[in-house]
Formats: C-alpha cells, structure tokens, sequence
C-alpha cells in the first residue's frame, strides 16, 4: 500500500482510487491491464526496482539493457518503473509515436541532481578561461542525468556511458581529446580511469559549489580527468571497513562490488562491475559452499541472495545498515496498476516528454554510446 507522505503528493485520482489499493488487489488489476494491452505496452523494470513491481517486468536489467530495450521497442506504450532519467532516455530513444511513461513523477535520483544544467554550462564557462574546452575535453555524463545535460554533451560533441561501458566509452573519448570532463558520479570516472592506467594524480574533483572548480589553472592543465564532485547515495554506504570485517570471518569469501563505490571498496573488491556483471558474475562462477559478498542496492541483493541460496551459495549485503534506492522505492503496485488501467481508458498519466531539441541533441549521444558499447 503507498506510503502517507506519498499519497500527501499525488493526484486526486490516485488518491481516491488507487492509493488504498492493497499489493494483492493491485496486482490482479495490473495483470489484467496488461492482459487487455497487449503489445501495446511494454513494462521495463531497473534491477533496484521493489519486487513487489519488479515481477510485473517484461523486461528487466540494468541501465545499459534497457537503453537497448526502449530503443527496440515495437510498443506504443513504455512504461518505465525506475526513475525520472530512465523514462527521459526511453523516450529520447524511442519513436515520435510511442509514449514513455514513469509510473510515480516523484521517483528522481539524487544523484542525477547533484548535476544541473545551470552548473555545467558554468563550469565549461570557468573552463575556457583556461583552456579552450571544445578543443581539448571531451563531456561524458552518466546515464544516471537529465536529459538537457545529455543534449549538451550533444552540443559539445561529447556522449553518454553506463557503468556497463565506461571503459569503452573512455577509450573513445581520450580518441577523440586529450581530456574528460566526467560528471555527475565522480566514483565512475575514477575508479574506470585508473583501471586504464591513468594516474589518480592526473585526475582533478570539481566542486561545483567553488569557483573554477575549486582547482587552479595548473591543477585543470595538468589533468586528464576532471571529476565531477557527485555520488550515488546508496553505493556511498559501503566503506572499506565493511570488506575487512568481511574477510576476517571469511577468509575464502568473494567481494564484488558496483563501481559508484568509492575508490577503496572497488580496489578492495575481488570484482567490480555493473548491476548486469554483478548478476552475471555470481551465477555462472559462484560455487557450492562460498559466500560472496555484494556492494549495491539491497533489493537486487536480496533477490540474488534467495535465488542462489537453492545452490547452497551465501550471498551478504555490504553495508550493517540497511540501504536502499528510496527513490527507485517510489514506484509501487498501486501507481503501475493507475497507469496501466488510465491506457486501458485511453488515457495517459505521467507521460515523460523530452523537449524537441534537447531529444535530438540527446539522441546523438546515447545513439553515439550505443555504437561504441560491445
């Protein structure tokens, strides 16, 4: 059943029809909806996404698969349970005809705010003062952004990277200049950069709060990779200290981690990898009797931990203290069943609309990523 403070924010529809909705009610109106829809739609779930709404899937993966998905999707409708820059890229990717739709407007990403608009274009601004940026930095903004800061490395000749091809898309991007301007998730960039061989004292952290950056004109010259100061909320949880307690009660214990972990958690990780890699990975070389230990999101934790139980293999959460995606936690049965049963009415709720030309200059980037992705 959605949450009080979540109700308080809702329409009048939601409220009155479907907020009391129990899961179990919710569900059965969700399956029918789907029923009457057909191919019409198609429902995408991000692996972060609450088992109560992640069964409803057709689809599910991390960011870079259901980049794919959206853009190969034949549906009229996608609807995207995840968050705000998930349904902006589905429908900067799909058709003129199709309708992305995200089933809570509420569920955002912390992360993705720590880089608007307004401060990059200063930041660029604050660069050319230095050096000229369009000559020298190549911008590559995480997926994890809005779309007007995907239409400006669009602008910029720049592109778009997941935690699945960050390294691909560093290659390109050193290909193309001598440095990155890498934002909003300064973990990524770092922890990927240095994988490459590129010295963290070649790497600068821009304050976007500080004037220049917080750097002066030697440190910005002298650098290849100039970091953004963002970070995921969730994977800034996970310390160090979690993975050495680990390893003194589990000596032959395996730690992967996802890379918006801080630099210490991933060089301490025996793996490090996206939430399609983490999966991957424990599945296929996980071994009776070990116990692996896993630094991301606790439902997709959970979920492997109980699946891979049946093959007498432990799976531990990182962090003592639980944490979780409170945005991703937004979208619940009750709004899928609201948004689903309003397109059996032939109507739309909470569509997700990219302006025209930020669409365009977005699609060049994620459309740039695709192609140098394997």
């Amino acid at each position: 059943m959605a949450s009080p403070a979540s109700v308080m924010t809702q329409p009048n529809e939601f409220v009155q029809n479907y907020a009391l909705l129990t899961d179990e009610e919710a569900d059965a109106r969700i399956e029918a909806a789907k029923e009457k829809l057909g191919d019409r739609v198609v429902v995408l779930g991000h692996h972060y996404q609450r088992d109560e709404v992640f069964k409803h899937a057709d689809f599910s993966g991390d960011s870079l698969k259901l980049s794919r998905e959206a853009a190969n999707s034949a549906a009229e409708y996608i609807v995207f349970c995840g968050v705000h820059f998930m349904a902006e890229c589905a429908d900067i990717l799909s058709r003129d005809d199709q309708i992305a739709i995200l089933p809570d407007m509420a569920a955002g990403c912390s992360m993705a705010d720590m880089a608007n608009l307004r401060n990059v274009e200063r930041a660029w601004r604050e660069l050319s003062e230095v050096l000229d940026p369009d000559e020298s930095i190549t911008p590559i903004t995480y997926i994890n952004s809005a779309a007007d800061l995907k239409a400006f490395c669009g602008r910029h000749e720049g592109i778009v990277c997941t935690s699945s091809n960050s390294e691909q898309v560093l290659t390109w991007a050193f290909g193309q200049r001598e440095k990155v301007l890498f934002f909003p998730d300064q973990h990524l960039g770092r922890y990927t950069a240095w994988k490459m061989g590129i010295p963290l004292d070649e790497m600068v952290e821009w304050d976007f709060d500080k004037p220049q950056g917080g750097l002066t004109a030697e440190e910005i010259k002298n650098a290849k990779m100039i970091l953004w100061k963002g970070f995921c909320s969730v994977h800034q949880m996970f310390q160090g200290v979690h993975i050495d307690n680990f390893r003194k009660k589990n000596p032959d214990g395996i730690v992967i981690s996802h890379p918006e972990n801080n630099f210490e958690v991933c060089q301490k990780s025996d793996h490090v990898g996206s939430t399609e890699f983490i999966l991957k990975t424990v599945r296929e070389q996980a071994k009776a009797g070990e116990t692996w230990l896993v630094g991301t999101e606790l439902n997709l934790v959970s979920r492997l931990a109980q699946e891979m139980k049946a093959k007498d293999v432990t799976v531990e959460f990182m962090s003592p203290t639980v944490c979780m995606c409170s945005t991703m936690f937004r979208t619940d049965p009750q709004h899928l069943a609201w948004v689903l049963e309003s397109l059996v009415d032939g109507k739309v709720v909470n569509q997700v609309s990219v302006p025209a030309d930020e669409k365009a200059q977005g699609r060049s980037t994620l459309e740039r990523m695709l192609e140098v992705s394997p």
